[in-house]
């Protein structure tokens, strides 16, 4: 009879759970980085960690941009300039203070740049699972990212996601197709500083719980 756990995959053995933890920790939004060039081999094992994710009805409707030209760059961050000026506008007193001291994104620095898409009107799958739940097809993509950055992490390569943006905007500027809607612009490059601790909680903007409630029904 086989026991719970008892499997004829790979054994992931105390060591290894314990660095997957310590992976997982040192996963942080990096916003500070080298302008140094990413290795293109690490950069293509990273990115090959998308074709692995999990997706709904094996949809795999993740679409990847690189944003490399100089005009595509210049429409992005102008983009996040105006949406963190927006954003800012937005807060009052001591939290406007704090705010505008923060660095929300590496664009400026970051050698790699990618925006990635849900295409929203994929036949892959053939909308198994999205029929009651289209969004599905999002978090897929975000499953997908996260997975990214994980092994990103173990490339000692940084990532940043950055959110401030018009998303209208930047997938007009970026020319991709209207059925394609953007889930995360990703600022990728080796950090400028080592830390475990997220920026926003070193800084005082807010804390990270101590405690996960989960609720029995």
């Amino acid at each position: 009879m086989s026991k719970p756990g008892d499997t004829n995959g790979p054994v992931f053995d105390g060591t290894f759970r314990g660095q997957l933890a310590d992976l997982m920790r040192w996963r942080r939004d990096v916003r500070r980085f080298l302008t140094d060039p990413v290795d293109d081999a690490a950069l293509a094992r990273c990115i090959s960690a998308f074709a692995s994710a999990p997706s709904v009805g094996l949809s795999e409707p993740w679409r990847i941009l690189r944003v490399a030209s100089d005009a595509a760059r210049r429409a992005a961050l102008l983009n996040f300039t105006t949406a963190n000026e927006a954003a800012l506008a937005g807060y009052a007193g001591a939290d406007a203070e704090r705010y505008a001291t923060l660095k929300l994104s590496g664009m400026r620095e970051a050698p790699v740049q990618l925006a990635i898409f849900c295409d929203e009107a994929t036949e892959k799958g053939r909308g198994l699972g999205a029929g009651t739940m289209p969004e599905m097809r999002r978090y897929s993509v975000v499953s997908a990212i996260t997975q990214f950055w994980l092994a990103a992490r173990a490339e000692g390569i940084g990532v940043g996601w950055v959110s401030i943006l018009d998303p209208d905007q930047l997938s007009r500027d970026l020319d991709a197709p209207a059925c394609w809607r953007l889930v995360g612009y990703l600022c990728v490059g080796y950090p400028a500083e080592a830390t475990d601790t997220p920026e926003l909680e070193r800084l005082g903007w807010e804390e990270r719980a101590d405690t996960l409630i989960i609720e029995d029904r």
